[in-house]
């Protein structure tokens, strides 16, 4: 496993800021959730090797984030939410310096020009990192963290201050990484989540209240599977409750109808006859989830 918790627990005097979490990650992008003050941030900081956890045990590519914390190191790039940059320093510079405390010897240079290409930096390589757009210094941050060409990235908020064709930009960056790579995600973007990610792990209070693929966690917040349905004329609610297979119902239109039910296709089959013998035409018809954004509100909110 490239990331393996057991029991991690960190308390801040009398708060408990991380509650005896467990996961473990093998590859991919997976996206880490949770409304401020969740947890997340000192969960990846404690995976970095930033601060030491209270209990529990945390290993990286095999290595123990206390006992080995120079081996996880070299496995690990880490951006955090904050992005701590030298903005007196030119983005080449700071880039070589980030490299020689890598050691990178020879591949220095390469690995410094690969960046660049790569979070798109060229017309920016001759200023200060200060006189940089935030969008510009988190691609900074983001090209310091893989300047290893680390196994594992931890990234805390990557999109932040990025214009929408930025953020598409390093997208589809992380989707190429997560090819190969381990990549822990946060952020508060949904959109950006389920276009990267095709497992969430929530955390709420300092605890995992979910760790599943985007689509069953859509899927077990709500028992029940919608289908939504347009006839052709109106449609009374008492004719719409007689069908077995119906569990709730609400209207959402003049003539459309938000049916939900544990058995999708035998309300199909049961809509087809009713319709055939009510001589009412149908439409349209189609499942309807639950978004992921109401699946984490859910969560988050004790329900």
């Amino acid at each position: 496993m490239s990331i393996q918790a057991e029991h991690l627990t960190k308390v801040f005097g009398e708060q408990k800021a991380v509650n005896h979490i467990s996961f473990t990650i093998d590859h991919g992008v997976v996206g880490f959730l949770g409304p401020n003050g969740a947890g997340k941030s000192t969960t990846m900081k404690m995976l970095s090797t930033y601060i030491h956890p209270s209990s529990g045990k945390a290993l990286v590519c095999g290595y123990d984030v206390e006992r080995q914390s120079m081996e996880v190191r070299r496995q690990v790039g880490y951006l955090p939410e904050s992005n701590p940059l030298y903005y007196d320093m030119y983005v080449r510079e700071y880039l070589e310096f980030a490299a020689g405390i890598h050691q990178l010897g020879a591949r220095k240079k390469s690995r410094i020009d690969e960046m660049i290409a790569m979070t798109g930096l060229q017309k920016e390589i001759k200023k200060k990192i200060g006189a940089l757009s935030k969008g510009y210094k988190q691609r900074v941050g983001l090209a310091q963290a893989m300047i290893h060409d680390p196994k594992v990235l931890i990234l805390d908020e990557p999109t932040s201050g990025l214009d929408p064709n930025q953020i598409m930009d390093i997208r589809d960056l992380i989707i190429t990484l997560g090819k190969d790579k381990t990549v822990l995600l946060s952020t508060h973007i949904m959109q950006e989540v389920q276009a990267m990610c095709s497992r969430v792990i929530i955390i709420n209070n300092g605890t995992i209240v979910a760790d599943d693929a985007i689509g069953n966690i859509q899927s077990a917040e709500k028992a029940a599977t919608g289908l939504l349905v347009e006839f052709d004329q109106d449609v009374t609610e008492a004719d719409l409750r007689a069908l077995k297979q119906v569990r709730q119902l609400k209207q959402v239109g003049q003539q459309r109808w938000l049916l939900e039910t544990t058995q999708p296709e035998a309300l199909r089959k049961e809509l087809m006859a009713w319709s055939l013998q009510k001589d009412i035409a149908i439409l349209s018809l189609q499942n309807s989830s639950q978004s992921l954004e109401e699946a984490f509100r859910d969560l988050t909110r004790g329900k």
